[in-house]
């Protein structure tokens, strides 16, 4: 049998576009049907390299032939990329919604779910923008399912946050919330599209947006209320989310980076970088992303700019 060829030190990938009602016109044209853009997925398992010795290929299958080389020591190839990243261009308000943990997607989906915890980075922020992260505290469970129950009654009992450019959210699954207009933000997360909208604005209904009342009140957690750190405490450096699933750094340029031994996803989000490692360079403009193998080791951040750099927990 042919051995696969090595891994390079760096894997850009190719981000998918996303039409949604509530899209916004940042990240791409709008569908041949109008529809806005509203997310682009640019790290999973189904992203394609772009370009070096590895195009056209899916990560999943480099994880298929290089299972430790790509992910490092300690996780499973066998349960697929672990991680999910996306940017999101809101122009109206996500629906309310609420996402299982790895407990309850098992049970409510599938052996072979994962549950869905996230944090946001905000990139950009009109002056007045807000989302709902959690619900008035005190809250207790019979009020908040009355409420889930009673569509917009919901709002009432969420925690509204104006937030601003650098803002840092960690969203726990079981955390009730949404993101409204006017913000450009990057998502990590649990490698799961599993969510259940509580509440969406009273958009008509569709197949593809229908409410999941009762999925919500299992779920939804009245004790989660995200985990803020503001812009002003961590000028958007160093670790910003740290959890079981995924850490979330930033990073300026002209700085070293080890995967030691674990992936690493590193994408721009200010200015211009460049990725080297030995005679290996990759250039890495504004929003683009690569996938960094646990092999590579030591790699350098060049050039004016600023990225996150998302490994597994």
């Amino acid at each position: 049998m042919t051995a696969a060829p090595p891994l390079p030190a760096f894997l850009p990938l190719t981000p998918r576009y996303y039409p949604r009602v509530w899209g916004g016109d940042q990240l791409a044209p709008p569908a041949p049907d109008g529809t806005p853009i509203g997310e682009a997925w640019i790290a999973d398992g189904q992203s394609v390299v772009s370009e070096g010795p590895q195009a056209g290929r899916t990560v999943a299958d480099l994880l298929a032939a290089h299972p430790d080389e790509l992910l490092g020591h300690g996780l499973d190839a066998s349960a697929g990329f672990p991680l999910l990243i996306k940017l999101l261009d809101p122009r109206d308000w996500l629906s309310v919604q609420v996402h299982p943990n790895d407990e309850q997607a098992r049970e409510m989906v599938g052996s072979g779910e994962r549950g869905k915890t996230e944090a946001w980075h905000i990139l950009q922020a009109a002056p007045d923008a807000e989302l709902l992260a959690g619900v008035v505290p005190g809250t207790t469970p019979d009020v908040l399912a009355a409420a889930i129950r009673h569509g917009s009654d919901i709002l009432a009992l969420s925690q509204r946050r104006h937030v601003v450019a650098g803002d840092t959210i960690f969203i726990p699954a079981g955390t009730l919330h949404a993101l409204g207009p006017g913000l450009l933000l990057y998502e990590v997360q649990q490698a799961s599209d599993t969510t259940y909208r509580v509440y969406d604005w009273d958009r008509p209904a569709s197949a593809g947006r229908r409410l999941h009342i009762e999925d919500s009140v299992r779920v939804t957690d009245p004790r989660k209320q995200g985990e803020f750190r503001a812009a002003h405490d961590t000028l958007g450096l160093g670790e910003l989310v740290a959890c079981e699933y995924f850490t979330l750094r930033g990073v300026p340029g002209e700085q070293a980076q080890d995967t030691a031994g674990r992936f690493q996803i590193v994408t721009t989000v200010e200015g211009s970088l460049t990725l080297e490692a030995g005679l290996n360079s990759l250039e890495l403009p504004l929003y683009a992303t690569a996938l960094v193998p646990a092999t590579t080791g030591l790699y350098h951040l060049n050039g004016e700019g600023r990225a996150l750099v998302a490994r597994p927990g």
